[in-house]
């Protein structure tokens, strides 16, 4: 940061650090996805600060919900909330979509923490974001964040309480159905880990036969995309499948996560 400070033309200053916020923000994602949670921390702090260098609240907001969501993966909810609710500072600034996406970051952490009237109340402050108009236009980073990606999202969170017994496993089944019959090949990530989710509810609460299913079309994504934590959520279904004696499912799911698929 020292060395950006001294080498900057004024004119140039507000550009050039919401450039290097952009790009220390998004290697961070990609260290977080590989599970590298210390560069990808040291990432994201940076480039929270470069946007707030730039006065950038809007990109500083998109970091702070990737804070949420890597603090919220690695079991520490309480420090996830905390980002999400930092985002939310002035709120007025920001797109319908960016409200949405963190008080979605809220209900995964209130979901992890097993609170579930606080979660039920982030998710429908969160709806309300997203169906609302707010004069403010998104920006270009936010465009993944559409229909499927916000049920999604949602469906995460409700996908946490509903297999503890603290939430609706049937809300949680069609929002990550609508997830993932929304999302276009443009988005498999997205699309594999929301059906994996699902086929673990299927297979827990309402239609097994189904679960395989879902589960194989997941798969098929998954064959063209790579990230540590899809293979993570793999690797629950594959349990999941074995205690409701799906023993081929569990047995495919399992050589999916070595690679042998």
């Amino acid at each position: 940061m020292e060395l950006l400070d001294r080498s900057i033309p004024v004119q140039l200053r507000a550009a050039t650090f919401s450039a290097v916020a952009q790009l220390s923000m998004v290697s961070g994602f990609m260290a977080f996805d590989a599970y590298a949670h210390s560069d990808a921390r040291r990432m994201f702090a940076f480039a929270a600060q470069a946007a707030e260098e730039a006065d950038d609240w809007r990109l500083r907001a998109k970091i702070l919900s990737n804070r949420a969501r890597q603090e919220i993966w690695c079991q520490r909810p309480e420090e996830g909330l905390t980002f999400a609710e930092l985002g939310l500072v002035r709120a007025d600034r920001l797109s319908a979509p960016e409200q949405a996406m963190l008080h979605t970051a809220r209900a995964r952490a209130y979901a992890k923490l097993q609170d579930t009237q606080a979660c039920l109340a982030a998710i429908g402050a969160a709806d309300e974001a997203f169906s609302r108009t707010t004069g403010v236009a998104p920006p270009p980073w936010m465009a993944y964040y559409d229909e499927a990606q916000h049920h999604g999202d949602t469906g995460h969170a409700l996908w946490d309480l509903a297999v503890v017994g603290a939430g609706p496993a049937e809300e949680a089944e069609s929002r990550l159905a609508t997830a993932v019959n929304g999302h276009t090949d443009a988005y498999r990530r997205s699309r594999a880990i929301s059906g994996i989710k699902l086929a673990s509810l299927q297979m827990r609460f309402s239609d097994p036969d189904q679960a395989q299913t879902t589960a194989l079309a997941a798969l098929e994504d998954m064959g063209q995309v790579q990230s540590k934590r899809a293979q993570d959520d793999l690797r629950e279904l594959s349990t999941t499948a074995a205690r409701h004696q799906a023993h081929e499912l569990s047995e495919y799911t399992a050589s999916a996560t070595q690679g042998q698929v």
